[in-house]
């Protein structure tokens, strides 16, 4: 079962990523950088920060589900291998200010996304800690 969660969020995720890189296509084209994958990198950075860690925390979700967003879904948005395929063939043009600039987004932000989304995660967590308890309060008063 696990094999098929994997399967249907990664035909949805490949989708998602050709849709999304095509929408980038022509500023690509134009600035010769690659900001379809970068965007497509930094999004699924934080989202499987967010997701896993909600996922994990606060709702009750079955493995096959959160396996077919995670590893399907998500691993399938995201690709290590464009990134360095398209860092390659920035210094094979000698846009070497293009390739550091990429590099450094690329690595830095995309754990600066990361860390974002256990951020937010973790406010989701609390505000929900808060609405429960405001909530259990206000039941043991009668109101």
């Amino acid at each position: 079962m696990s094999y098929f969660a994997v399967a249907v969020g990664g035909f949805l995720g490949a989708i998602t990523r050709y849709i999304v890189g095509q929408g980038f296509s022509d500023i690509v084209s134009i600035t010769g950088f690659p900001w379809g994958t970068l965007l497509i990198n930094l999004v699924g950075c934080f989202v499987l920060s967010l997701f896993l860690t909600i996922a994990v925390d606060l709702l009750v979700l079955s493995p096959f589900i959160r396996t077919g967003i995670s590893t399907g879904f998500i691993g399938a948005f995201t690709t290590f291998s464009t990134f360095t395929l398209e860092t390659v063939q920035l210094l094979q043009k000698q846009q070497f200010g293009y390739a550091g600039l990429y590099l450094f987004s690329s690595i830095f932000l995309c754990i600066a996304m990361s860390a974002l989304g256990l951020i937010v995660a973790h406010g989701i967590e609390q505000y929900q800690a808060n609405k429960q308890a405001k909530e259990e309060s206000l039941s043991e008063m009668g109101l």
